[in-house]
């Protein structure tokens, strides 16, 4: 369960503000992150919004005015923060918050892939970040492999098990999410072994609307066919008691 302590810190009105990023210059977090939904439905698994933050391409680093060395991890999660803190500094300030995030993951592009596994990893080793993921949509061609984990032990990354469950599909298990991040057929899904299902997707959420439409349409077809048996019956009936 995710606490619900809140991270003190001065008045935040005042607070330095990290600098503005240009955006990303590929839409791999667009296809592979927004358009399914997943922070949406990491933010509905994780509840107490007043105290997590799961958020894209947040700055994150020791204090905003840092020289060097601020990453922008295509995800990060984090619970008992300040989440107002955050949106007023415009990035996650690990000393302000007074923790790393707990969880960020990094989707391989052409441009960034090799950066992920190499320097990326040693500057969230050094922040104290618990889990670092990566997926690469390609299987591997941008990443070192489709999908990798590490979690933080003794302050430095050990490799998290990846489980391929066949040439298509491989997960590993995130201890601070309680799901599986899996790379299946090139999509991030996230499964949930105590509902044994995913956390739905946005393709999952139309999907289900629009049968729940075609069963409705079912149930009035079947309606509207059991009326005009009915109404048959009865002119039958008339009919014979004319005929009487």
């Amino acid at each position: 369960m995710v606490g619900k302590t809140i991270a003190k810190t001065s008045t935040y009105t005042e607070l330095e503000r990290f600098p503005e990023f240009p955006p990303r210059d590929d839409m791999n977090n667009p296809i592979y992150l927004y358009r399914p939904s997943h922070i949406y439905s990491l933010e509905l698994y994780l509840g107490n919004p007043e105290t997590t933050i799961v958020l894209g391409e947040v700055p994150v680093g020791w204090t905003p005015g840092q020289s060097a060395g601020i990453r922008r991890p295509d995800l990060l999660i984090a619970n008992n923060i300040n989440r107002a803190v955050i949106i007023e500094q415009w990035g996650y300030a690990i000393e302000q918050q007074g923790k790393p995030p707990d969880f960020v993951l990094e989707v391989a592009s052409a441009t960034t892939g090799e950066t992920d596994y190499t320097d990326k990893r040693h500057d969230y080793e050094a922040y104290g970040i618990p889990e670092y993921w990566r997926f690469d949509p390609s299987g591997g061609d941008y990443h070192d492999t489709a999908l990798a984990g590490d979690h933080l032990v003794d302050g430095v990354y050990q490799p998290i098990e990846i489980e391929w469950l066949d040439e298509n599909r491989c997960r590993g298990y995130s201890e601070f999410l309680g799901l599986y991040v899996c790379w299946e057929c090139g999509e991030l899904r996230w499964y949930d072994p105590g509902t044994e299902s995913y956390l739905r997707t946005h393709a999952d959420e139309v999907e289900r609307a629009d049968q729940a439409e075609a069963e409705r349409d079912r149930a009035q077809a079947e309606r509207d066919h059991a009326q005009a048996e009915l109404h048959r019956l009865r002119k039958r009936l008339e009919a014979l008691d004319k005929n009487e």
